[in-house]
C-alpha cells in the first residue's frame, strides 16, 4: 500500500489518500484501489484499516481488524491465500500506536466508488 497524499483535516483528524498494491484484501479491495483513510478515529471489528508492519514500520498494509488483543488489534488479510500476504498471523498483534487510521471509502475506480466494508 502506498501513501498518495494528505487531502484534509477534519474535526481534528487527517484524511488522507492511499493505494492498495497487493492482492491480500480481495475480493473487497483490488491492487490499484484508491481509498480515503480517516486517522485518529475509533477502530471497532470488520473496520479496514491501515497500519505499519511492526517488524518494519516504514512499510503501511491495508488489513481488516478482527479482534481486540491486548494493547493492540488482530489484523487478517481477506485473503489468505495470497502470495507475500503479511497479517497478524506472522507478526502477532499490531499496537494501537501502528494502526494508522481506518478506511472509510473508496474513489478509484469511479464505477466501484463507496464506502469500504
Amino acid at each position: 500500500m502506498r501513501w498518495s497524499g494528505f487531502v484534509r483535516r477534519l474535526r481534528g483528524r487527517e484524511l488522507t489518500r492511499a493505494e492498495v498494491t497487493g492482492p491480500s484484501m480481495l475480493p473487497g479491495l483490488r491492487p490499484r484501489d484508491r481509498l480515503l483513510v480517516l486517522s485518529g478515529g475509533p477502530v471497532a471489528a470488520g473496520d479496514v484499516v491501515v497500519a505499519r508492519l511492526p517488524d518494519d514500520p516504514a512499510t503501511l498494509i491495508v488489513k481488516r481488524a478482527t479482534f481486540r488483543d491486548g494493547g493492540g488489534w488482530w489484523l487478517e488479510s481477506d485473503n489468505q491465500a495470497a502470495p507475500g500476504r503479511r497479517d497478524s498471523w506472522d507478526f502477532g498483534a499490531v499496537p494501537d500506536a501502528l494502526v494508522v487510521g481506518r478506511a472509510v471509502a473508496r474513489y478509484r475506480p469511479l464505477r466501484r466508488a463507496g464506502r469500504v466494508r
